[in-house]
Order: structure tokens, then sequence, then C-alpha cells
């Protein structure tokens, strides 16, 4: 598959993203599907208060719509399973996000579906993707990067596939704390598996997804930099996090999406240190969790916040990158 292909990829969904914003954005606004802030968050983000949410809905139509577009220019036969399967995964979880979204606005609240409602949810779409794979045949063993190490793990990768989707969705979510955050450090991370689909595979259809998603992301973070006009919401967050999870799981490279996806692990390690330290203790080892919110009541800028996370999701990005081709 030609470099060109890639480019136009990322470009038609970019042009998808904006032109399609300033559309969504004001007939959010006229719904007054505002964005609820928590009360016990950073004083600062009150201000945010009002911002349309579920912007999400653009960057999921963007992906889709780019993704057959170009799948179908590259390919000779028809559209195959893998990305339908993504297609899957991305509207599933970003349904779920969708309804969470919706209870919060519609019923102005900050908690929309429960916990243990999302996460039937979430266990069953990912219950679903599983079987989907085992229908096909897909190879249920993992390997350790840069080593000869190969594990067939049978039935048990039925939970680690359902582990993944459910751990990256909540993790991508987690992130989605401020401007621009989660729209940088996610296109920098499926920028990367994009990469590695399209090197060390070929996997086209994965790759055309990807790089869709980059450029999707890029025309959404034109509206969602600080200061935010647009909040994806649970609508994009979790639709992203298995998107990334169901490509790192295609390509086999369900450990690299650890080193990959580095930012999404250490917002959620904050998240798991906090709760059980402030638990056994009493004491809280952060300022706030997740991790970005506590810079911000350092005295850090939210920009500072912000471009300090997409620094090191690339530095991750790179050494994923690294890891996969050059050690293997």
């Amino acid at each position: 598959m030609d470099i060109y292909v890639l480019i136009i990829t990322i470009a038609i969904a970019f042009l998808i993203t904006v032109l399609l914003s300033p559309i969504l954005i004001p007939f959010l606004r006229r719904l007054k599907f505002g964005q609820s802030i928590r009360e016990e968050g950073p004083k600062s983000h009150f201000k945010k208060a009002g911002t349309p949410t579920m912007g999400g809905l653009m960057i999921v139509f963007s992906i889709i719509i780019t993704s057959i577009i170009m799948v179908k220019k590259v390919s000779v036969g028809p559209i195959g399973y893998e990305l339908w399967l993504l297609i899957f995964a991305l509207v599933g979880y970003g349904f779920l996000g969708f309804l969470d979204d919706y209870i919060k606005v519609a019923f102005k609240r900050n908690l929309g579906l429960t916990s243990k409602q999302k996460m039937l949810g979430q266990i069953m779409i990912g219950l679903i993707f599983y079987f989907i794979l085992r229908y096909v045949g897909f190879d249920t063993s993992i390997q350790i990067p840069g080593t000869d190490i190969k594990w067939e793990l049978g039935w048990f990768y039925a939970v680690l596939v359902v582990f993944m989707l459910v751990g990256a969705s909540n993790a991508v979510n987690l992130t989605d704390g401020l401007d621009g955050l989660l729209a940088g450090t996610a296109a920098i991370a499926f920028g990367a598996f994009g990469i590695l689909a399209w090197m060390s595979m070929p996997q086209s259809e994965v790759t055309i997804f990807a790089l869709a998603t980059v450029g999707a992301l890029l025309g959404f973070l034109v509206f969602n930099a600080h200061p935010a006009k647009v909040f994806m919401g649970d609508t994009g967050s979790l639709a992203l996090g298995a998107a990334i999870a169901g490509i790192a799981i295609l390509t086999k490279l369900e450990v690299i999406l650890i080193i990959i996806g580095g930012v999404f692990v250490i917002e959620t390690l904050s998240v798991i240190i906090q709760v059980i330290s402030f638990k056994t203790t009493g004491r809280r080892v952060f300022k706030m969790s997740p991790l970005h919110h506590h810079y911000e009541l350092l005295g850090w800028s939210e920009w500072r916040v912000v471009t300090t996370f997409w620094t090191i999701g690339l530095i991750f990005a790179i050494l994923g990158i690294y890891i996969e081709v050059w050690l293997n």
C-alpha cells in the first residue's frame, strides 16, 4: 500500500471532522448537551460547565466513513472481517458512552450509567468480539516482543480479549480530563499502531482504520484544543479505547499496547494507587487523580500538562515501534 494512500486517509478523516464540527457543535449547544463538571474536580474547571459534549459522535462518524471509502479504494475484493470487527468495537463502546453522556446531560448530573451497567455492557461487547475472532479461526497465542517466547492461551485468550477491551476503554476514558489531552495522546498512539500495521504486517484494513482515527482526532483537536469548544465525552473516549485495543489484538501486538498506550496505563495506575492508599492509610499519594489533575493542582497550566503528556506519549510510541520493528 503506497504512502500516498495513508496520507489521503488522514486528510479525508481530518476534513470530514473539521467540516462537520461547525454543524454539530451549535446543534449540541441548542440541545443544551453541555458538560457537567464534578464538584470534587479542580475549581478551574467550573468555567467549562456547559461546553458542548458528545463530540465523539463526529469522531466515530469520520472514522467509519473514511475507513470504508479507503478500504474499498485499495481492496479488490469485499471488505474483510478486520475492518467490520473494528467498527463493531468502535460503535459498540461508543454507544455505551453515548448512553452515559445522554443520561448525564438529560438529567443534569455528573454520573450517567452505573458502574455495573457500564461494565456489563463492556464485557458483553468484548465477548462478542472474541467469539467473532474464534469463528474466523484467529490465532489465540501471544508473543513477548523482542523475544522468541510465544504462549498459546487457548480459551484463556477470551479473558485477555475482554480484559483488553474493557481495560483500554476505561483507561482512555480516564485520560479525557483536559482540553486536547486525549485527542493528542490518542492520535499519537493510533499513529504508532498504524505505522506498525503498515510496516511489519502489512494489514491494509487495520492500517487505514488506525490512520483514519488519527485524521479524525487531529480534526477534532482543532476545536478541542484549549480553550475547548467541544468535548468528546464518553461517546468518544470509550469508543477510542476499544478501537485501540481491537487494533492491538488484530495485529497481534497485545503486549505492545502496554507500551504504546503508556500514558493511559500511567493515568489508570494513578487512580488505582490513589484509591488503595486512601482506603488503607487514609492518605492520598497525589493531590488528585487521574495524574493530570495532580499537576494542575501543583500549579502547572493546563496547556503545559497537556503538551507534557503528549511528549511522553510520543516517547512511548517511538519506544513501542522500536521494540517491535528493530528488536524482532
